[in-house]
């Protein structure tokens, strides 16, 4: 039976048999290849492919699947993507987008990786911290522009809560709110007020 081995085992391999003449920075370069990229689970019309993943990882990190299914399972990125395409004027566009290669830059920065390679606990980590500085400079001067992840934030549960998912399994749903009850006293029905849906 043949055995298998992966890349990385693979080079660690080559290395020894080549004396280890691979340079680190070389063979650190070639194991950044070797991470799985994050699945797309709609095709961008509004990002780029990077952007989309980026944003995806996100919106799961904010929203994660538990007993119910999370941002990606609900089409909460590809509801982002649109909503940003259709709905956003140009310069509300630029701001999001510069938004989203900011905090890129900043998971690089304190990682030395991509948000989406990073694991599940540290993207929720730095996704905390930003928050949190977001959250503090907004009381601190809330005259200033939104901060991403805050923006970010508020799309993401937007999508989730008027997804499929988020509507029928986390909150109440009634698809016709209430029944039809033709005699009965006027307490019952709200005292003569007017339903507000």
């Amino acid at each position: 039976m043949e055995q298998l081995i992966d890349r990385r085992e693979a080079l660690r391999k080559t290395a020894l048999l080549m004396g280890a003449a691979v340079s680190a920075s070389a063979l650190a370069g070639i194991m950044q290849g070797c991470k799985a990229t994050p699945e797309l689970t709609y095709t961008p019309s509004f990002f780029t492919e990077e952007q989309a993943r980026i944003m995806s990882e996100l919106a799961q990190t904010i929203i994660p699947k538990t007993n119910t299914p999370g941002a990606k399972e609900a089409g909460v990125p590809g509801f982002i993507d649109q909503i940003l395409k259709e709905c956003y004027k140009k310069e509300d566009q630029d701001k999001f987008i510069a938004g989203l290669t900011e905090f890129e830059a900043a998971a690089k920065a304190e990682h030395g990786d991509s948000f989406i390679y990073l694991d599940a606990e540290k993207q929720l980590a730095f996704v905390k911290a930003q928050n949190e500085a977001a959250v503090n400079a907004v009381k601190a001067d809330p005259s200033q522009p939104r901060p991403f992840i805050l923006s970010a934030k508020e799309l993401t549960l937007l999508g989730f809560f008027t997804s499929e998912p988020g509507a029928t399994q986390v909150l109440q749903y009634e698809a016709v709110p209430g029944s039809y009850k033709g005699c009965i006293p006027l307490t019952e029905a709200g005292n003569g007020k007017t339903w507000a849906t």
